[in-house]
């Protein structure tokens, strides 16, 4: 237990420092990049430069957002500043997206239904990649193994924005075959509708989306598992459990899938990152208010404490999946400790 705890305690101080020198160098672009995000916030409202305007009162706002942002100071003293304030909980308010709400309560608001849309990703790509990756690996070259690959290929090999667009265009309200809702994930509901009613319309909102979210990880990890299949089934250890008697189930399932539970956790890893950034593409060609769409406006509107939460967030997350990954390892296979890895 204490192997465990010493080795927690070393990952986490060097997540903290490299979070701190993520956060550093990104405030520090943001400050260096063209433009000033303070008049923006204040004159810009998406017209450009002919809205600008030189009154006064105008200008002192100006100046006032300017020392609320610390632009103010140089770029590494506005950010120990920053810090300092994000040390105490106080992560700034909006000044163009929201104007005036905490940037928190705007990621908080739209959390959910990003974390909706990923789990709901992760769960197609884990249950179907995974039985369809192994039954490539146990029966590698077969016919069925050649369509399934050239089918995987094929989605694999897909931008997400075109296939989003193209599906819209024939799938949705207004399209050639308007099976499902063209934007949003709230259904139309009138009154004296049954509950399933409501479900169905409400899941025929998320099925594209989903869609679009998950089949390149889908085809991406079952062609990882077929690869670790192919080459654990021809090891030593699984001739020896056959020539023992074990079924050809026990064989696949208790033998060979354990072994390949190792690349399961190394692409943990890659989860919790896509709870911000992975689905920004489909919530900006749905219009689905969440994490990506929220980013999307953050970066065109120029919306410095709120990019600069969403940073620390998505940099948090990233860290603890590589964190949970480590810790997969362990679990995963008997032959890594915590004192080897430390």
């Amino acid at each position: 237990m204490t192997g465990i705890w010493r080795y927690l305690l070393k990952r986490l101080s060097l997540a903290v420092l490299t979070l701190f020198i993520i956060l550093l160098a990104t405030y520090v672009l943001l400050r260096l990049a063209p433009g000033d995000p303070t008049r923006a916030s204040i004159f810009g409202d998406g017209k450009g430069t002919e809205s600008l305007s030189s009154d006064k009162a105008s200008l002192g706002v100006n100046e006032v957002l300017r020392k609320k942002l610390h632009y103010d100071k140089s770029p590494v003293a506005a950010f120990f500043v920053w810090l300092g304030e994000v040390s105490r909980g106080d992560f700034g308010t909006s000044v163009s997206v929201d104007k005036g709400r905490p940037v928190t309560d705007l990621i908080l608001e739209r959390l959910p239904v990003t974390v909706r849309l990923n789990v709901l990703s992760i769960a197609v790509v884990f249950l179907l990649s995974i039985p369809l990756g192994i039954f490539s690996g146990v029966k590698p070259d077969s016919k069925a193994d050649r369509f399934t690959t050239l089918i995987l290929f094929f989605l694999y090999s897909l931008p997400m924005l075109w296939t989003a667009l193209m599906l819209q265009a024939l799938l949705c309200k207004g399209g050639l075959y308007p099976l499902f809702p063209l934007k949003g994930l709230t259904p139309e509901t009138v009154p004296g509708m049954s509950t399933w009613a409501i479900f169905r319309q409400e899941a025929m909102h998320y099925i594209l989306p989903v869609f679009c979210m998950s089949y390149a990880g889908f085809a991406g990890l079952s062609r990882y598992t077929r690869s670790a299949m192919t080459e654990i089934m021809s090891a030593d250890f699984i001739r020896t459990a056959r020539a023992k008697g074990c079924s050809e189930t026990t064989v696949v399932v208790h033998h060979a899938f354990r072994n390949t539970l190792v690349i399961m956790a190394t692409l943990t890893a890659g989860l919790l990152p896509g709870l911000i950034g992975g689905s920004l593409i489909v919530e900006y060609v749905f219009n689905i208010p969440g994490m990506g769409a929220l980013s999307m406006n953050a970066l065109e509107s120029r919306d410095v404490p709120l990019l600069m939460a969403l940073f620390a967030f998505s940099g948090a997350l990233t860290l603890a999946g590589m964190l949970l990954a480590d810790i997969l390892y362990v679990f995963a296979d008997p032959r890594i400790t915590f004192a080897s890895r430390e």
